[in-house]
């Protein structure tokens, strides 16, 4: 390895050790020793987000999207490394990491061109009415502005698009917030490299190191302290359940409680209609298990369940997903602690009530290979542990016996990602009626395609109902993200002089 990390946490600037470390587990070559995070380390970075957010708030539109463009010149000057170092840590290809930097990049740029046009802002203008019976109106000018320090905490699954410089970053810096993130164990020399991307791209550019910072590893109290520290205005998070839900509720338990943007999980459903299977279903099949296990089944938008009516057509679907899935090679997990609860998942569903083995694999230690099974959808909806995610190359088939039926499993979905319509000009009736269940289920609905690949672009939406996030109204994907670290701002009868320098730009 030609990169060895420095091992640091980096807070306002600068390279600060600690004397408890932890070692990386690399899925391979050598591992290397990082900084363990405290709370004393979070309040020291919280402390210099919020001095360095009023400059921040103040700069103009330019300024900020020079940043984001200087953080993804910087990075990529980094992608040799990036991907060396990222590729021993988490067993990913090379070439998904250098795609991954090409989309972290992109985002960051992306949001240089949101925040240059302005729009976002939503600007808004009522002139007074002095004369207006029975009553005037007084002069009334809203506009959008930065919520305050933001915390970010990297994702296990995307070491780079989701993470350190990911996209709840750019959004908060295109914002005008000042950024504090946990960084994830998983990957903590990747971590590293971006976050010195950032310092660097900070310095060149004279602006307030304390704008960004990065909190290594850490037990769940490091967590705690940055989602409670008072200084921080709103949480960014891509994890688990179970994590995430106990990080919202310290958000909510506040004093002064804070929004927390939690993205927690989604089995992204797959309803197969009647025309569609007959006409196609062995191709489906095919193109479902490809997408289940992408990159070892390891995305947020990952299809781990598909519905299909009963009968010799979705026996031709299931068969061609069987086949397929069967060739699979073993793939490598991101973390040891994933491939285990993999195996756990997959244990778990193939005890269910009523379900069937289609597929099973034997696993060992960081590795993967696909598991499929089947179940009536009389024994799904009595199971409520069937409809939750298992995060790898699982899939779950469930056997209705009508398009009734199909209608019924639809309703008993929980909040999700992702909706898939397989689709074919004879099923647009059902495919109506199914609409407004699936509008209200995700928040995202495909048709004829499937959801793994998340397009960065303004009409993106990434989010859904409860549990796939904890705020239906917003996206981690796409420039409406950056809503999520704005608050509508009414100015009332202010002279032009005090008023923001981007509503009289605007």
């Amino acid at each position: 390895m030609t990169y060895t990390p420095h091992g640091n946490h980096l807070i306002a600037g600068e390279q600060i050790g600690s004397d408890a470390r932890f070692e990386s587990s690399p899925a391979t070559g050598s591992a290397f020793e990082f900084s363990i995070g405290s709370p004393d380390l979070v309040a020291q970075a919280c402390a210099a987000a919020s001095a360095a957010f009023a400059g921040l708030a103040a700069t103009t539109r330019e300024q900020r999207a020079t940043l984001l463009e200087t953080i993804a010149d910087e990075i990529d000057a980094r992608g040799p490394a990036i991907t060396e170092v990222g590729s021993a840590e988490t067993g990913l290809p090379a070439a998904r990491l250098e795609g991954e930097r090409g989309r972290t990049t992109g985002q960051l740029r992306l949001f240089a061109q949101c925040i240059r046009d302005g729009s976002y802002l939503d600007l808004r203008h009522d002139k007074a009415l002095p004369d207006r019976q029975p009553l005037p109106r007084p002069d009334l000018r809203m506009m959008q502005r930065p919520v305050g320090p933001v915390a970010v905490f990297g994702a296990s699954n995307f070491p780079l698009a989701f993470s350190v410089a990911g996209g709840d970053t750019a959004a908060a810096l295109a914002a005008g917030c000042p950024v504090v993130v946990k960084g994830h164990s998983a990957h903590p020399g990747t971590g590293e490299i971006v976050g010195d991307a950032i310092v660097a791209a900070l310095a060149k550019l004279g602006m307030d190191p304390g704008i960004f910072s990065l909190i290594q590893g850490g037990n769940r109290a490091v967590g705690e302290a940055l989602v409670t520290d008072p200084r921080i205005k709103a949480v960014g998070f891509t994890g688990s359940l179970g994590g995430g839900r106990a990080l919202f509720n310290l958000c909510a338990a506040r004093p002064e409680p804070i929004p927390f943007f939690g993205e927690l999980g989604s089995v992204n459903p797959m309803f197969v209609l009647p025309q569609a299977v007959s006409a196609r279903g062995a191709d489906i099949g095919t193109g479902w298990a490809g997408s289940l296990a992408m990159g070892a089944g390891q995305f947020c938008t990952n299809p781990g369940i598909a519905v299909v009516i009963d009968g010799p057509e979705a026996d031709a679907f299931v068969s061609a997903a069987q086949e397929a899935l069967k060739a699979q090679d073993a793939q490598v997990m991101l973390t040891d602690g994933m491939a285990a609860a993999y195996r756990d998942g997959a244990r778990r569903v193939g005890e269910g009530k009523g379900v069937t083995a289609l597929l099973t694999s034997s696993c060992e230690g960081r590795s993967a290979l696909p598991f499929l099974f089947e179940v009536s959808a009389e024994s799904w909806l009595e199971d409520e542990e069937l409809g939750e995610e298992v995060f790898g190359p699982l899939g779950l088939v469930i056997r209705v016996k009508d398009a009734a039926q199909m209608q019924q499993i639809a309703r008993a979905f929980k909040g999700q990602l992702t909706a898939t319509l397989q689709m074919d000009a004879g099923d647009i009736d059902l495919a109506r009626e199914l609409l407004p269940v699936l509008e209200s289920m995700a928040g995202r609905v495909l048709a004829n395609g499937f959801p793994t690949g998340v397009e960065v672009c303004d009409s993106m939406v990434h989010g859904g109902p409860y549990p796939a996030s904890t705020n239906f109204g917003a996206t981690s994907v796409g420039t409406l993200s950056i809503r999520r670290f704005l608050r509508p701002v009414c100015y009332q009868n202010l002279p032009e002089e005090l008023l923001p320098t981007d509503f009289l730009n605007g």
